[in-house]
């Protein structure tokens, strides 16, 4: 099946049926990124900020808290209804908003609402640390949500190198977030605060996104999976 110009089979090695790996460029990768995972990121994390802002601004705390939660919720139940699969980022989004709503409730404390993303970062660096103590690489679960990924392209040596490293990256993400966000919590009023920090998160994300998207391409070029086109090969608009 074909995905964004690029087929399945193509994902993995193709030197078995003796056919050259297909071209494919760094913007062709970040326009097959964007397509698949895009709308993904979108749904799950950046609407989801930026009706938490509008709320929280035009109508208080309860309204954010209650207007995130119904974004989330009925995202969850147009896949369903639709028989999509839900996404693994809107699940973990929808799962995090959950508990820290609960907690922030319960507690009747703002700044427990936005203290709870904070140390969950820190857990999810620490998770994505421990997925290598037991060499099972967390970015090898989210690959296929951003990129066509065969089981046979995804056990090549190369690839499991990939996934390691960038598991890496993405701990380190999530912990320099986690100290930022922790850092503009305690220093700026509530509304500055929730502006910024969306600003400096998608800052962070999306050089980390730029990293891997490089950092991959290089080696499914190596690893014979893709080769880049040459500049006589790349045509001319």
């Amino acid at each position: 099946m074909r995905t964004g110009g690029i087929t399945d089979t193509e994902s993995g090695r193709t030197e078995s049926t003796g056919a050259r790996p297909p071209l494919v460029s760094k913007r062709q990768v970040v326009a097959v990124v964007v397509r698949r995972g895009g709308p993904k990121l979108v749904e799950a994390t950046l609407i989801p900020g930026v009706l938490f802002y509008a709320c929280l601004v035009w109508g208080g705390l309860g309204l954010a808290y209650l207007t995130t939660l119904a974004w989330v919720y009925g995202c969850i139940g147009r896949s369903r209804a639709q028989r999509r699969p839900v996404s693994v980022l809107l699940v973990l989004a929808t799962v995090g908003l959950t508990a820290r709503t609960a907690v922030a409730v319960w507690s009747g404390s703002a700044f427990i609402y936005f203290v709870q993303p904070v140390v969950g970062t820190m857990l999810t660096g620490a998770v994505f640390i421990a997925s290598l103590v037991v060499d099972r690489p967390l970015i090898g679960r989210f690959a296929g949500d951003f990129w066509p990924m065969t089981p046979e392209a995804a056990e090549i040596p190369g690839v499991v190198s990939l996934f390691r490293g960038l598991t890496l990256l993405w701990a380190g993400v999530n912990l320099t977030t986690a100290a930022l966000t922790f850092g503009l919590l305690l220093s700026l009023p509530l509304a500055t605060f929730v502006a910024i920090k969306q600003v400096t998160g998608l800052g962070i994300t999306v050089a980390a996104i730029a990293v891997t998207i490089t950092w991959s391409h290089r080696v499914a070029c190596r690893e014979g999976i893709v080769r880049a086109p040459l500049r006589a090969e790349v045509p001319i608009p």
